[in-house]
């Protein structure tokens, strides 16, 4: 019987024995010339690629005007029920795996050089969780960065600090989700961890630009004392009331469908309120 080895990447730390795949469908237990170890299945396979302003990610205050290079791949470590990408992200990537939708670092970089004309500054890791396969992240960032291209993190942050430690300082800005601050609702109904979260921003607000998104979803964490928790939260954060904050508003997706998007005024008014403590808060989708 093979051992059952243990995925460091994410507080969930998965025990797999040889063949098996974590919860977050992208990291998997194999077994080469008597080695055991874990390997990111995903590692350079593209589910989506487009050329994205740079306020879409969201960020407001990192060259402003500029485009970027935004890829995905598959996979994530949560399993919120309102994904709006869950196509990918709850996607063991079966469908994905020729070679044809495979790119390595180089080709990448590559591409995002030939995007510079059109307003591209780098690289975006988006629409899936790209920490999961951290591993082509950190490839692909150092190549970039010796390129002169940006690179930056669309994430909900959610894993270890040693990945946190180990990536960070090849990463220019990150949109990091904050989806809620009550520990029950990241444990059971967001599949996450809040304190790995607030981890995970703590050190990123230290080596590089981050803006934060709290999507505001009917029931969950749409209170105006949940938000004021949020903000208080930033404040105390290196950078403070200067970190921008994007509040979004829901709309009906994946295994939430039954409900109804969120009132615009209830978004406009918890705005207001965040910004009489933040300097710069962005409603989102309204």
């Amino acid at each position: 019987m093979s051992i059952l080895m243990k995925c460091d990447v994410c507080p969930h730390a998965c025990s797999l024995r040889e063949g098996a795949t974590g919860r977050c469908r992208a990291r998997k237990h194999i077994c080469v010339d008597g080695i055991d170890k874990i390997i990111p299945v995903n590692y350079g396979v593209i589910t989506s690629l487009a050329l994205d302003p740079i306020e879409k990610k969201p960020l407001n205050r990192f060259y402003p005007g500029s485009r970027i290079l935004s890829v995905g791949s598959f996979g994530c470590n949560l399993s919120c029920p309102f994904c709006q990408n869950h196509e990918i992200s709850a996607s063991d990537g079966s469908a994905f795996m020729s070679d044809d939708n495979r790119l390595s670092p180089e080709e990448l970089v590559e591409i995002a050089l030939n995007t510079r004309q059109k307003g591209n500054i780098g690289i975006a890791f988006t629409y899936n969780e790209p920490l999961i396969g951290y591993e082509y992240v950190l490839d692909t960032s150092k190549l970039a960065r010796d390129a002169g291209l940006k690179t930056v993190l669309v994430t909900a942050g959610c894993v270890n600090s040693a990945v946190a430690c180990r990536l960070l300082p090849y990463i220019d800005a990150l949109n990091i989700d904050l989806k809620a601050f009550d520990r029950d609702t990241y444990k059971n109904t967001l599949g996450g961890d809040l304190d790995t979260v607030r981890a995970f921003i703590e050190v990123a607000v230290k080596t590089s630009h981050v803006e934060l998104t709290t999507l505001v979803v009917p029931g969950l964490n749409d209170s105006y004392e949940e938000m004021d928790r949020i903000c208080d939260y930033i404040i105390s954060l290196e950078g403070g009331k200067d970190i921008p904050l994007h509040i979004s508003r829901f709309f009906p997706r994946y295994r939430m469908t039954e409900k109804k998007p969120t009132d615009v005024s209830l978004i406009l008014e918890l705005s207001r309120r965040a910004g009489e403590k933040l300097n710069y808060v962005y409603p989102g989708n309204v």
